[in-house]
């Protein structure tokens, strides 16, 4: 058989440019070029299209060669990739791609919408009060708090508030990515992050959940990137604690209609799981907690590419279409260390 012809998108415009490039380079670099054909385009800041040489080729060139592929890998996290925008795309033209749809897209990266209907779900969140621009700076403080834009990600843009005095510059931070912030209720509990995939034969997969120790404070940008936090995977856990977690991630994603992985932040509260944010384009370098989490459970980068391209064209084109005939990455067998629940 012929190699799976794979575009990887990366870069976006908006403020995780940098790290959508670093998810997209990643991704690019792990597939098995024995199986794969990757061929990889690029967002600049401006929202230009790139080939891989970074000569500017335009929209239209830039869906010639998407329609030319057999699945498309987006990698563009936040705003006009995350969002839904990158998904839409891929629809427009008929592409399969890996990843959620337009709809869980758009509501995950809006965190008052994900509150609302993980309310609907029964996954509690902690409260919050919606601000913009209007109606930030006259915000009665009540502390602690944690500042953070409605439509962002990368932890940008998020603060801990713990006196009045640093209200005023958490807001600014928050406005400078997003025209609205919520300010919630810090919780306090321990970071969990589940991951959930479903596969191509329809089951949902939940890898080994992630704990994230931010030294006491919050997982801000800084602490994300800048090597003040540590991840422990698997997560020390009871075994009923586990159970709770995995069951609401999956009713998480489930209530979200998600697609390929996503990943869903917890804390571990001593009343259960609150949740936290729930993210359709995870960080994607070997690095990044999904990968760390699958690679816990024996699961290793190449083949959580292979799942995800499976997954993708099994959901999205199940019987193929002009020029795209139904193909499959034909992923390995999972290891019975990664946890399997039905749906």
């Amino acid at each position: 058989m012929s190699p799976l012809r794979v575009v990887v998108i990366g870069g976006g415009r908006n403020s995780e440019h940098a790290v959508s490039l670093a998810s997209a380079a990643s991704v690019a670099a792990g597939f098995d070029r024995s199986r794969y054909r990757v061929t990889r385009l690029t967002i600049d800041p401006a929202g230009r299209w790139q080939d891989a040489a970074g000569s500017e080729i335009g929209l239209s060139r830039a869906i010639e060669v998407l329609r030319a592929c057999d699945v498309v890998v987006p990698m563009v996290h936040g705003r006009l990739g995350e969002d839904g925008a990158l998904a839409a795309l891929c629809e427009l033209i008929g592409v399969p791609y890996v990843g959620s749809g337009i709809g869980a897209g758009a509501i995950g990266m809006d965190k008052r919408v994900t509150k609302l209907l993980a309310e609907a779900a029964g996954i509690p969140t902690a409260s919050a009060v919606l601000l913009d621009r209007a109606t930030a700076h006259a915000y009665r403080f009540r502390e602690p708090v944690v500042v953070k834009p409605v439509s962002a990600g990368s932890s940008i843009g998020v603060s801990l508030v713990n006196s009045a005095e640093e209200l005023p510059a958490a807001v600014d931070a928050a406005l400078a990515v997003d025209d609205h912030l919520l300010v919630e209720q810090r919780m306090l509990g321990r970071e969990i992050d589940v991951a959930v995939l479903r596969r191509a034969d329809g089951t949902a997969l939940v890898a080994p959940p992630l704990e994230i120790e931010a030294g006491g404070g919050v997982y801000d940008h800084e602490a994300k990137y800048g090597g003040g936090a540590v991840f422990r995977v698997p997560a020390a856990l009871l075994d009923e604690e586990r159970w709770e977690l995995e069951r609401a991630a999956v009713r998480m994603y489930d209530a979200l209609d998600c697609s390929g992985v996503a990943r869903i932040d917890f804390f571990l509260t001593a009343d259960g799981p609150v949740l936290n944010e729930v993210n359709t384009t995870p960080g994607f370098t070997a690095q990044s907690q999904v990968p760390r989490m699958f690679a816990a459970a024996g699961v290793t980068y190449g083949e959580l590419l292979d799942l995800l391209v499976d997954g993708a064209l099994a959901s999205r084109h199940p019987v193929g279409g002009p020029g795209h005939p139904a193909r499959t990455a034909h992923s390995p067998a999972l290891r019975p260390a990664l946890t399997r629940i039905m749906s």
